[in-house]
């Protein structure tokens, strides 16, 4: 990781940080948030494979969050005309070959209708972070980070745009050779051709291919297993249903369409990388919370009380520790535990806090198991040793703001 603050030592590094700051549409009130926390020390190296970058990033939680910058593929046609117009410059061909990257092959790729490096909405950054903007400041930090990437090796980008280096060598030298698949046979090019055959057709023949398994499995081979299409931005739109449901359950149609947008947001959050599973793996009790939070404010909420049988406050509550912190503000809602207990450096984090909860309150405060309370505020020790911000309501106490590290920045806001 460079101490440097500044992003771009080369040309093609200052050229990724122009087109991410101009001109990938990406939230610009977000992005310097991100550059700032790409020098913080926070983010792990960078693994960069045809079409993405990933990179462990440290957040406030005790295990880091998994960022994924995924950036558009060229398709296999694209891919053509970009190495035909480099091979066509004897100069530039030679100087890639070489091991150089120029500046003026993005020139070359210009005049074939392509850009090498990426527009709007060609990147798309993905953070497990429970932030929900667009980048967070995890994600636009690994953005940054790509561009160290480039200063180091060039060729990075022709990896971003979905081929290694070794693909596009291989490519410029056929072309130089004249051997291109899809190429007439010239005069010149007759040296080259198969015995077997000529032209397209007799090349094509004569190639049997590589079987995939044998190339991906060989522990010798670079090559990568092909990455999945970028998903959307958001979770799409459930398809209305084709038919009426019957007299006897009139509201089945909402009802299947409500569980339909459920598995639509769970399927975009396992292929955007931000969840594991989406909750698969919940038990009923947890699950229903998890679509309380997600129907509180909504008429769909009511029905989830109605039909769960749980009191409208209390199930309230619980979407409200879901949305703080998903299972563990959920069992932090619920669960009273002592930290002193099960961790022996848990008595100095609560002195701490106190101190903090009284200076907050200018009162007393009581201490039972992992709550800590003064006056109108509760901070609750969560197990994954963040501090959990409550504030008293009327009948009971309600989770209010996000959890920290810092017992001073949970209650900062109340």
């Amino acid at each position: 990781m460079t101490g440097d603050t500044e992003f771009g030592r080369t040309w093609w590094g200052r050229a990724w940080v122009e087109a991410l700051e101009q001109r990938a549409r990406l939230d610009p009130n977000r992005l310097p948030r991100g550059r700032d926390y790409a020098r913080s020390g926070t983010v792990g190296s960078l693994t960069l494979l045809p079409g993405e970058a990933t990179a462990q990033v440290q957040g406030r939680k005790t295990e880091p969050y998994t960022v994924r910058v995924r950036v558009r593929r060229f398709t296999d046609e694209e891919w053509d005309r970009v190495l035909t117009a480099i091979s066509a410059r004897l100069g530039h061909a030679a100087a890639l070959l070489d091991g150089e990257l120029p500046s003026e092959i993005a020139d070359d790729a210009a005049s074939a209708g392509l850009d090498l490096l990426p527009g709007g909405g060609e990147i798309g950054p993905r953070c497990s972070c429970p932030d929900d903007a667009d980048p967070c400041k995890h994600s636009a930090a690994a953005c940054y980070l790509i561009t160290d990437a480039l200063d180091a090796d060039p060729f990075t980008l022709f990896l971003l745009r979905g081929r290694t280096r070794d693909q596009v060598l291989a490519g410029v030298r056929a072309r130089r050779r004249g051997t291109t698949p899809g190429q007439p046979d010239t005069p010149g090019n007759q040296a080259d051709a198969r015995p077997a055959g000529t032209g397209q057709a007799g090349r094509l023949a004569d190639d049997e291919g590589v079987d995939a398994r044998t190339v991906f499995g060989a522990p010798e081979s670079s090559a990568a297993i092909p990455a999945p299409p970028l998903p959307p931005r958001r979770p799409g739109h459930p398809a209305a249903l084709p038919v009426d449901p019957p007299p006897s359950r009139p509201d089945l149609r909402d009802d299947l369409l409500e569980l339909a947008a459920d598995a639509t947001v769970r399927a975009w959050e396992m292929a955007a990388g931000l969840s594991a599973d989406a909750g698969l793996g919940l038990d009923a009790n947890s699950d229903l919370a998890r679509r309380a939070a997600r129907a509180l404010g909504t008429p769909a909420f009511g029905k989830l009380t109605e039909r769960s049988g749980v009191d409208g406050r209390e199930l309230a509550r619980q979407a409200l520790a879901w949305r703080q912190g998903g299972a563990t503000g959920l069992e932090t809602l619920q669960v009273e535990w002592e930290p002193a207990a099960e961790d022996p450096d848990a008595a100095d984090l609560l002195q701490a806090a106190r101190a903090v909860l009284r200076t907050k309150t200018s009162g007393t405060d009581t201490v039972h198991g992992n709550r800590i309370t003064s006056g109108h505020l509760q901070l609750r020790l969560g197990r994954d040793l963040r501090w959990y911000p409550y504030a008293r309501s009327e009948e009971d106490w309600e989770p209010s703001g996000s959890p920290e590290l810092d017992p001073a920045r949970a209650i900062a806001d109340l």
